[in-house]
């Protein structure tokens, strides 16, 4: 397996653990992507990959409704997506995804918890060398295509990895490949189980598991934020330790 898929799995099983906080991210994702480009999931390619992560995470449809309508209501907050990066403890690598409708809120929430448990925020941009911005699509397999094919296939459409999960096939592209990537899935009528972006590291950091634990404590803090949408970071995962 691939170093992105063993990553994304070691991250994906901790964070699907909690369904109420899934559902509120996928949630405002959904009243992002309606805002931007229309509640009509037909004419808007981003919000009908979001309305297949619902599904996939078993979000209740009146939830996605809710989260489409919130994009017209006058009263509701009017989300930006910000991104916050940083040094927790012992110099790994922290990049923090934010939905907010109040960003000095966010910011002086995140600076604090980066304070109080051994790191620092950093600026804008510090980061970005240490980690990979990629579209995951995760397909249903099709019968008669093989993946030496499909991945011949869409090498033209940004894909760079393939690896395949029990019947599922996990496509990793360039960030900016996105919508060519999935256009490329829906005309040739693939199954979009989900999509999503990820930040993967080029080099994973090994701890000691005093380390870790302090390292812990900051990541499950950003995670616990309400206005923290993802939070990906450097450190080696446990199980993946020899």
């Amino acid at each position: 397996m691939g170093r992105a898929f063993e990553y994304r799995k070691a991250r994906k099983l901790k964070r699907w653990g909690n369904m109420s906080r899934t559902f509120t991210r996928i949630g405002k994702e959904i009243t992002i992507a309606a805002k931007a480009g229309g509640p009509d999931p037909s004419t808007n390619p981003r919000l009908r990959a979001l309305m297949q992560n619902a599904k996939a995470a078993n979000m209740p449809k009146d939830t996605v409704e809710r989260a489409i309508k919130k994009a017209t209501d006058k009263d509701a907050g009017d989300y930006k997506e910000i991104t916050y990066e940083g040094y927790g403890p012992h110099g790994i690598a922290i990049f923090v995804e934010a939905a907010t409708d109040n960003n000095t809120r966010t910011v002086a929430n995140v600076r604090s918890y980066f304070n109080k448990l051994g790191g620092n925020l950093g600026t804008q941009g510090s980061l970005t060398f240490l980690f990979d911005h990629k579209a995951v699509f995760k397909i249903k397999a099709k019968e008669g295509v093989s993946l030496d094919d499909l991945e011949l296939e869409l090498i033209d459409y940004g894909v760079d990895e393939l690896e395949h999960d029990e019947d599922e096939i996990i496509l990793y592209g360039a960030f900016e490949e996105n919508a060519n990537i999935q256009k490329y899935l829906e005309d040739n009528g693939f199954e979009i189980v989900s999509s999503e972006f990820e930040r993967i590291p080029h080099e994973l950091k090994d701890v000691t598991p005093d380390q870790r634990a302090a390292i812990e404590k900051l990541l499950e803090k950003l995670e616990e934020d309400e206005d923290v949408q993802n939070v990906f970071h450097n450190m080696k995962e446990a199980e993946e330790e020899e």
